[in-house]
């Protein structure tokens, strides 16, 4: 194999100086840019000004656009540095000859403890009972045991999951061993997988059902809003939704206003519309709404886990054995 210029254009996210770029180093020169924007319009001229003479080009977050690929006649291959690939436009890409690979399988483990830990702490509030220790409130209170919140046993407990890949399985398996019933919500339902805790289900049904509902379908245009005030008018005002999927899966007005008047019991989101998070996010003023800042991927056992993989897709790309294709280009001469 020949070797080639890699340029990565948002490595930090990725290595913020607790890994290793040698998987990638061993295929020709690698330079590595922390962070280069992620606003599709304002951040391409340096996106075009930093991938010149690049064959690879490796993103997490950054948009890479039509006009940008125009401009970067070198470029053969993307690789992006996460499972969903929408900042490419792979359309585009593909009509230029650029192969666009994804990284499908790194974070099951990690974004599944991650939706587990969301919805307990939406049973037990652990965090402010923590504060309320510290803050001296089990001390000055006259009994043994206190509680601020209301708490829930999951036991017996329904969860309705949107989407029934590799992630919404490993969350099915965690949920059914404490306890809960599961409903699924899949375009391909397979019941070979239906048993006494788990079955599949119409989207009315799962909103009408569930105790809780959690997301782990991919952003197409069917999915897109998918939680919005028309859906909630189904859900029990009980209900609690946990999405560490992608953020505009849910229409955030929609679900910050059935916040507001109690209409859902509560939220925890790993991740919304636009990240960061704007400052005039509705959600930011929502009762009982957790908010962390995406952080379901990034374990450094998944990281690492990424950072070989992405190793790999490049080795299999430059053998001419592509994998984890997204498009299908028809490659120019090289």
């Amino acid at each position: 194999m020949k070797p080639v210029k890699i340029v990565v254009l948002d490595g930090y996210a990725l290595n913020p100086g607790d890994q290793d770029w040698e998987p990638l180093e061993k295929f020709g020169e690698l330079v590595v840019y922390e962070r280069t924007g992620y606003d599709a319009h304002e951040s391409q001229a340096l996106v075009v000004e930093r991938a010149q003479g690049a064959q690879v080009l490796l993103t997490n977050k950054t948009p890479l656009t039509a006009q940008a690929m125009e401009q970067l006649p070198d470029l053969q291959y993307i690789g992006v540095l996460a499972t969903g690939y929408n900042i490419v436009d792979v359309t585009a890409a593909e009509k230029q000859g650029v192969a666009v690979t994804n990284i499908p399988t790194y974070g099951t483990a990690a974004v599944a403890q991650m939706t587990i830990a969301l919805l307990l702490e939406m049973c037990h509030h652990v965090g402010d009972h923590s504060q309320a220790v510290h803050a001296g409130e089990w001390s000055q209170n006259p009994d043994w045991s206190f509680w601020k919140f209301p708490l829930i046993e999951l036991d017996g407990k329904i969860l309705g999951l949107i989407g029934f890949g590799r992630i919404g399985q490993a969350v099915a398996r965690i949920a059914q061993a404490l306890g809960m019933k599961v409903l699924v919500h899949t375009p391909r339902p397979d019941k070979a997988k239906e048993s006494e805790s788990l079955t599949f289900s119409s989207l009315e049904s799962l909103f009408q059902q569930s105790d809780f509902i959690s997301l782990h379908c991919p952003l197409f245009p069917e999915t897109r809003g998918i939680i919005n005030q028309k859906n909630i008018e189904l859900m029990k005002p009980s209900v609690r939704i946990v999405n560490t999927s992608r953020g505009p899966l849910i229409v955030e007005e929609d679900l910050a206003e059935a916040l507001s008047k109690g209409r859902i019991a509560g939220a925890a989101l790993d991740v919304v519309s636009a990240e960061p998070i704007g400052e005039d996010n509705p959600l930011l003023k929502a009762p009982n709404c957790l908010l962390t800042p995406h952080i379901s991927w990034a374990p450094i056992e998944a990281r690492r886990r990424l950072m070989a993989l992405a190793a790999a897709n490049l080795k299999h790309y430059l053998a001419g054995d592509p994998i984890h294709l997204v498009n299908h280009p028809v490659f120019r001469e090289r």
